[in-house]
Parts: C-alpha cells; structure tokens; sequence
C-alpha cells in the first residue's frame, strides 16, 4: 500500500477515529486504526466494540494494499507534520511516512493484523432522513441531563422514540429531566432506545449544519450516515424510567428572568459555593432574584437580578449546575421558571417557549 494525502484532509478523519479507540495498548487490535486504499481513496475504520466508525478521503494511490497502524503514535505524527502532502506507504508489516517538506520520516510497525480487524455490524433495515442540524440540536438540549452513576445504567444514554408524529429524546439523572421533541411525519414509530452519548458526541461536533443524517435503528445497534461518515453503536440495555410520570401538569407560579444575567451571577456567585453540594439559594420576590450562598468556613456571596414576578416571596435550593447548563443550551434572550411550590420540582422553559422543557427538583435545606 501506498499512498499521498493532504495532511489537513487526513488529520480530520484520524482525530475522530482516535476519539473512538478503546486502548491506547500497541498490543491490542482495538487501538489501531485500519487503512485501506480502494481507487482514488482511503478507507479509514476504528472501533472499540461498541462505536464503529468509517470514512474515506481522496488521496493519490500509488499501490493498493491496507494495514492497521496504531492511533495514537499515528494522529501524533500526522499532527505534527506542517501543512501539504505526505506520503505513506507498508513495507513488511511497517508504516513508512515521509514527511519531504520537513525531510522527516517515521516507521510505524503495523500489526499485520488487517484479516483480524473487527468486523462491523451492517443493517438491513432502511434509513429514514431526519435534518442534521435539528438532530443536533435535539442532542445539545438533553445530553448534559444524561447520568453519571454506572450504578444506573437505564439513565446513562440519550432516550429516544417515535410516537404520534413526533420524535423526542429524554435524558435524566433521577434529580432532573431534559425534553425535546420534533414533528417528523414521514418516519414510521419506533419503540423507544437508549443511545450511549459517546456516538452522539462524535455526531455534534463533527457533522455540519446543511443536509441530512440517514438513521437506521435495529433490537440492538443504531447506523448513521452524514456526508463520508458511517458509525454505528451498541445501544444501551435496559427500560428508560417512565419520565412522563414526573412531568408536572400544572404550574401556578412563573419567573421570567434574563439568561445572561441569571449566567453572570452564577458565575460570580458559584465561586463561593460548597462543590460537593454545588447548591445555591434563589430567592424570587416581586421584581428581584436574589441568588446566595450559605455562609461557610471561606464566607458568603449574593447577587441581586431583575425578573418578571408578582407572587410571594419563595425561596428555592437548587444545584447551581442544573440551572447553569440548561440555559447555556437555549437560544432565547429569556427563561421562564415556572413552580406550584419550591419543594416540588420546577420547569424550565425558553421565553417564548418551544419545543423544549427542563424539570429540575430542588434541594433539601
């Protein structure tokens, strides 16, 4: 095999796969990446037995062939080789890499393991087509609710399903509960699955804002494909918690308040907030928020901000985390904080409000 690629090209794709090898062990299959050239471009594969990722480049084959190459080692040299071609080729299970600008070379030792290299699931299901940037949009308002107790593994993905002409995703940790959905009319209903969120991290940062992302979802594996891009990934096993059971049917009570200022005052006030508690106090009269810390050993912080409220004075304990991140995900100028009681769980709402909603239960004090 050999071949020249424009080093810019190629270090796009390698990052990615780098994001998704297991080990970094030279040892093992699984932190290596696996090349193939076919016609006038590069096949580029890793796995680490749960996500599975391939693409390809156009690159000037010289000879045909393939490899695995470990990532790691690999990325590092492509990264920090300056811009224009480099040329690879294998030799007796080695990876030569010339880098002529800089008149630099590399052997890398390749595991002469390319039979060996895991095979990757395939579906015989069809696709549906969903906007790639709505998807994205839909995983960047729920994914930070997802779980990070192992302990709770129905909780540890981004759920998803079909239903009435809708699809939605849901995440929760048990504290809080994140809600999106969006009507997709010309997709058949599903029942509902739990997607690992490293997949869908890859997707978010690396899929563009134009055009559509093909889904295929069987029992077990869920397929994406997006301009040069195939990935898949096992799905998690269990049963979602019933989350429509938390959704409170009514609110009495609404703040509105100004998401850069509430942002502002988190920060500053968060400073003096004990962080393993990470709780901070919310005191809604008519026309101000105050926001406070407990007085600690270190000492005390508060910040006083306008809001939209004519109720009586209530005071709420909450995770200044569980504010702070979803309303860094809402495009609106404005918030809502609706309520029936501050020991019962409150709504997050954008102003005006859309398809999306955030359930949050304060904190005992």
């Amino acid at each position: 095999m050999k071949f020249v690629c424009e080093k810019s090209i190629l270090l796009k794709e390698i990052s990615i796969a780098q994001e998704i090898i297991a080990s970094k062990n030279v040892i093992s299959i699984l932190s290596n990446i696996y090349l193939c050239t076919e016609n006038d471009s590069l096949v580029i594969k890793a796995t680490d037995m749960k996500v599975y990722f391939e693409t390809r480049v156009p690159v000037t084959v010289v000879e045909q062939g393939y490899a695995t190459v470990f990532g790691d080692k690999f990325f590092g040299i492509i990264n920090s080789a300056p811009e224009g071609n480099i040329e690879f080729e294998c030799v007796e299970n080695k990876i030569k890499i010339k880098i002529s600008s800089k008149k630099a070379s590399f052997n890398l030792k390749s595991m002469a393991m390319s039979e060996s290299f895991p095979e990757f699931p395939v579906t015989d299901k069809e696709y549906f087509d969903f906007s790639i940037k709505d998807f994205k949009y839909m995983v960047n308002q729920t994914i930070f609710s997802i779980s990070d107790d192992e302990t709770r593994y129905n909780m540890l993905g981004v759920y998803l399903e079909k239903a009435d002409n809708k699809l939605t995703m849901v995440t929760t940790n048990g504290k809080r509960l994140a809600y999106i959905e969006n009507e997709s009319n010309d997709i058949a209903d599903f029942s509902g699955i739990l997607i690992p969120p490293k997949i869908l991290n890859i997707i978010t940062k690396r899929a563009g804002d134009e055009g559509l992302i093909a889904i295929s979802i069987t029992e077990k594996i869920i397929y994406f494909r997006f301009g040069s891009y195939n990935l898949s990934s096992v799905l998690i096993e269990g049963n979602f918690p019933n989350y429509k059971k938390v959704i409170p049917e009514d609110h009495t009570n609404s703040i509105i308040i100004n998401k850069i200022e509430m942002l502002d005052a988190l920060k500053r006030v968060s400073l003096m907030v004990e962080q393993k508690a990470k709780r901070l106090f919310f005191k809604a009269r008519p026309g101000i928020m105050e926001i406070y810390t407990e007085e600690g050993e270190i000492g005390e912080a508060r910040q006083e901000i306008s809001c939209e409220y004519e109720g009586e004075e209530t005071v709420f304990a909450l995770n200044y985390i569980y504010i702070e991140e979803p309303i860094k995900a809402m495009d609106s100028e404005k918030f809502c904080i609706n309520f029936t009681v501050p020991s019962k769980a409150i709504t997050i709402v954008s102003v005006p409000e859309t398809n999306f909603f955030y359930i949050v239960m304060p904190m005992h004090y």
